[in-house]
């Protein structure tokens, strides 16, 4: 089920042309990724608009694992598909792997920090938090890592928009909340983090951070026009985590953990050159083991160092360990709240 409000205020004053239609879930982590794309289109002096769509996520508190992702991305396809749209942005983790030939993701900016936060009272870090602290957090990946570090957390299911889960730290009924460090960023709440979590303390998930700005493949204009937004190296870097994700044949939900970076490297003639280094790991959701890889090589292969990585992984055990189902079962902590799409 859909239902789409368009704005009227975000037109290019003046303009004859009609402006592209954009569109976005109605939270506010979503009004904001699809704004930015809205403002760079108008700079550039083309008219656009924002078109919000209600998708079933948004009407659901089932956790996340249970109702598919895909649920917060087929409203927008589908709506795209007719031409209710011309454009869809969407938090590129959020979807599926496999391509669908209607759509071409034309561009994917740069990307927002990858990284997880914490957000705990008293201001404290992650090694502070005390032995059967309560900690909420919408993702089997940090739930599996954060069991892994053996801290002795009681990880608990989290739903809800940003502001709501804020609150649970806020208001006493959880010790911390982990999440995206991109949305805090975009939405202008880092002073609510307490810490970010580093890779080496919890890999993020393949391409977070990221968004994709897609259209209906048959449009060659508007790709073209759309392609000016997009970040090569970002590119690159969601290329080869995605890659990985769908070498493992893990959905988006898994306890799969990948980031992607552009680093410089130097030549033995001492000229510098670019190169993509890819981790990843892979997590038994009762933190029971945490397997872990890396791999370099240059960023036009980015795609088949993904899949060569995730080989490794598969050949480390990965497969039995994804497997791993034995997860506490969960104190309720869902609400009706609409959920962010940048989890």
């Amino acid at each position: 089920m859909t239902t789409t409000v368009q704005e009227e205020d975000s037109v290019t004053a003046g303009s004859t042309s009609a402006p592209w239609r954009i569109g976005t879930r109605g939270s506010l982590l979503a009004l904001t990724q699809a704004g930015t794309i809205r403002d760079a289109l108008i700079a550039a002096g083309q008219p656009a608009e924002l078109v919000v769509i209600k998708t079933p996520g948004d009407l659901s508190s089932d956790p996340v694992q249970t109702i598919g992702v895909g649920v917060f991305t087929s409203a927008l396809r589908d709506e795209l598909a007719l031409g209710g749209i011309d454009i869809a942005v969407h938090s590129y983790k959020d979807l599926p792997t496999a391509q669908d030939p209607r759509f071409t993701i034309a561009a994917i900016p740069p990307r927002e920090d990858p990284r997880d936060a914490l957000v705990a009272r008293d201001g404290m870090v992650l090694g502070e938090l005390p032995a059967g602290a309560r900690v909420g957090t919408s993702a089997p990946r940090r739930a599996a890592q954060l069991r892994a570090l053996g801290l002795g957390l009681d990880i608990l299911p989290l739903r809800g928009n940003i502001d709501s889960r804020l609150r649970k730290v806020s208001e006493g009924e959880l010790d911390a909340i982990v999440i995206a460090r991109a949305g805090l960023c975009r939405i202008g709440r880092t002073d609510e983090i307490t810490e970010s979590l580093e890779p080496v303390q919890m890999l993020p998930a393949p391409s977070q951070g990221a968004l994709a700005v897609e259209c209906r493949s048959d449009d060659p204009q508007l790709i073209e026009v759309l392609a000016g937004l997009d970040d090569a190296a970002t590119r690159a870097a969601v290329l080869a985590e995605r890659s990985l994700l769908g070498e493992l044949e893990a959905g988006c939900t898994a306890p799969i953990g990948a980031l992607a970076e552009i680093v410089e490297s130097i030549d033995e003639d001492g000229r510098i050159f670019d190169e993509l280094s890819l981790r990843a790991c892979a997590a038994a959701i009762d933190g029971s083991d945490v397997l872990r890889a890396s791999i370099v090589g240059a960023p036009k292969d980015a795609a088949e160092l993904g899949r060569a990585l995730a080989r490794e992984l598969l050949d480390l055990g990965a497969r039995a360990l994804l497997s791993v189902t034995d997860e506490p079962a969960p104190t309720d902590f869902t609400n009706s709240s609409p959920m962010e799409n940048n989890r």
